[in-house]
């Protein structure tokens, strides 16, 4: 005798829910499931190594939507075509926005947790995150040393080397600027992409000009607080990176041989869109 079926039974029936994927496709198989599922391989037998195995993971994943976010707002400023990439950079600030968030997560890691499982890292850290160097990289902050980390994946160098070499996202904004007959000056839109940004009093005019007129340079405007907004995310995620590794290491040096906490505090003062933020003094 079969029993009567539940409530919940009969909602799925009413709401003639598809039970049956022996012919099409499920969530599990459009997403991939049991692959990402399978990524998890602790090398410790310490409790606390699936943490923070999920929260660097997911990171990846972040980053990789942010990179594709990031990447076509570029494509779309090289070629004047503004509303999209609007859309896409508000997307990375609030991708940013998360990942502050993820460290809290993490944070739930006591010093003794952590120690229990730092010897099966090896030589492994964050800092060889080949996603992030090309965040870095696409935002700006270009440095030759950090190729180095990936010259043994030469797929991985091949990304990092391609967002090295290419205009950055506030170079393509001031070539933006003068190409919409904005006094940039020539050193900021003919040099070599792989050196470092240096800020120019001449670049922080042309923004003041932009700034001083919104409504004679709307987009150019928008894009300022665009930028302003990603760089605000960016340095909140970085920060609480720091709190974060000094919370749970304290001042121990980090897996990948830099001084930990050291080092993410001197990261903390690159400014990626150093006239976007000086102008608001100057207004």
């Amino acid at each position: 005798m079969h029993a009567a079926p539940s409530a919940g039974e009969n909602i799925v029936a009413e709401e003639k829910a598809q039970l049956d994927f022996s012919q099409d496709m499920s969530y599990g198989d459009y997403l991939q499931i049991d692959t990402i599922l399978s990524a998890q391989k602790p090398l410790s037998p310490t409790h606390d190594e699936m943490l923070f195995i999920i929260q660097h993971q997911t990171s990846e994943l972040w980053m990789k939507l942010m990179l594709h976010e990031l990447t076509a707002a570029i494509a779309h400023i090289a070629r004047d075509d503004l509303p999209p990439a609007f859309k896409m950079l508000a997307r990375v600030s609030k991708i940013m926005e998360q990942l502050v968030h993820a460290w809290d997560v993490l944070a739930t890691m006591t010093p003794p947790e952590y120690s229990a499982m730092r010897p099966y890292l090896g030589q492994s850290s964050g800092f060889q995150s080949f996603q992030y160097r090309c965040i870095e990289f696409s935002l700006g902050n270009k440095n030759a040393a950090m190729l180095k980390p990936h010259a043994h994946a030469p797929k991985r160098l091949a990304l990092v080397q391609s967002a090295y070499e290419a205009p950055s996202l506030y170079d393509e904004a001031l070539k933006l600027m003068a190409r919409r007959g904005i006094a940039v000056p020539a050193s900021h839109l003919q040099r070599d992409w792989t050196q470092p940004y240096t800020a120019s009093t001449d670049v922080e005019n042309a923004w003041l000009q932009v700034y001083r007129n919104p409504a004679a340079h709307w987009d150019l405007y928008q894009l300022g607080e665009e930028l302003t907004d990603l760089e605000d995310a960016f340095r909140l995620w970085r920060f609480r990176h720091v709190t974060t590794v000094e919370r749970v290491i304290g001042f121990k040096r980090g897996t990948g041989g830099t001084g930990g906490v050291s080092y993410l505090r001197k990261m903390l003062d690159v400014v990626l869109f150093p006239e976007i933020w000086s102008l608001r003094t100057a207004l």
